[in-house]
């Protein structure tokens, strides 16, 4: 279901919350803002984040701006952030993507143009999505243990950004990742399991646009478990180009509002692109409806 946003026709507040250091490219985002709304009577407001940010910093700048719209600009770790400071607030969330990987924008299908980008924030559409809470940490796309949490942890030391930066992270690890040995709790239901990750998913593709959860959305009030048992390069090939379905001995779907995971040891664990170290443990709930996000009209 969805709500239009008549941004167009309304004098609102729009706060654009900028992360400076998202991405790699050098783009004047204050500048290009203020060119597009040039012709409009938005009231615009910028609140550039700064370095040791805290939550309350942000929230503060909420407080004072009393905006009808916020703009986070960045990459998910930014939207991350400000998800955080208005979850249940009601307030509408834009994207303006500006991350290495943009992987909720490309969930929801918000170009990296900027101006495109724009568009959606001025003639789009409110979409209510769900988020979880993973071991207290909110998420608002994908979280994970094992393989790509542990790629993560590599491509942060790297000075190679972007997704030829994650790639040779990816690849650094590969044969290195122990299997996790791990069990699972879903309601009533145990069970246990092997494997080589394990996804927790609000949204369906990570940011490269590999198809991880071909069953998701976003607003279902349930959120997708994937265990991937044997990475192998067919159900790499199918992630990413046929999107055919799962060899269910390799990569098994299950879906919930709650999940208690335990691990035979410490893994890697990561939740929205953040590497957060390594846990025994992993405790996620749904939380819905918590987001009213500006969208496309075709999502």
């Amino acid at each position: 279901m969805y709500l239009y946003l008549p941004m167009e026709t309304t004098k609102s507040t729009i706060l654009f919350i900028i992360n400076p250091t998202s991405g790699n490219n050098t783009t004047d985002w204050q500048g290009d803002i203020e060119n597009y709304f040039k012709t409009s009577n938005h009231n615009i407001v910028f609140y550039d984040i700064p370095k040791n940010c805290k939550l309350e910093d942000i929230k503060h700048q909420i407080l004072l701006c009393n905006p009808d719209q916020i703009v986070a600009v960045g990459g998910d770790g930014t939207i991350k952030l400000v998800a955080e400071c208005i979850i249940n607030l009601h307030i509408p969330l834009g994207i303006l993507p500006a991350g290495s990987a943009n992987g909720l924008a490309k969930e929801l299908g918000i170009s990296d143009n900027i101006t495109l980008a724009l568009d959606v924030i001025s003639k789009g559409f409110l979409k209510k999505i769900h988020l979880t809470y993973v071991n207290n940490h909110l998420c608002i796309h994908l979280s994970d243990i094992g393989l790509n949490a542990y790629a993560i942890k590599q491509f942060d030391k790297l000075p190679l950004r972007g997704m030829w930066g994650y790639f040779k992270a990816f690849l650094q690890v590969l044969w290195k990742n122990p299997t996790l040995e791990i069990e699972m709790k879903m309601g009533q239901n145990k069970i246990n399991i092997v494997a080589e990750m394990i996804v927790i998913a609000n949204a369906t593709k990570y940011g490269s646009g590999a198809i991880i959860n071909p069953i998701g959305t976003l607003d279902d009030e349930l959120f997708e478990v994937i265990a991937i048992k044997k990475i192998s390069l067919r159900e790499i090939f199918k992630m990413i180009v046929s999107h055919a379905p799962y060899d269910t001995d390799k990569t098994e779907i299950f879906q919930t509002d709650s999940l208690t995971m335990k691990s035979a040891r410490k893994v890697h664990f990561q939740v929205d692109g953040e590497y957060l170290g390594k846990t025994k443990g992993v405790k996620a709930e749904l939380v819905p409806k918590a987001l009213d996000i500006i969208v496309p009209e075709n999502i």
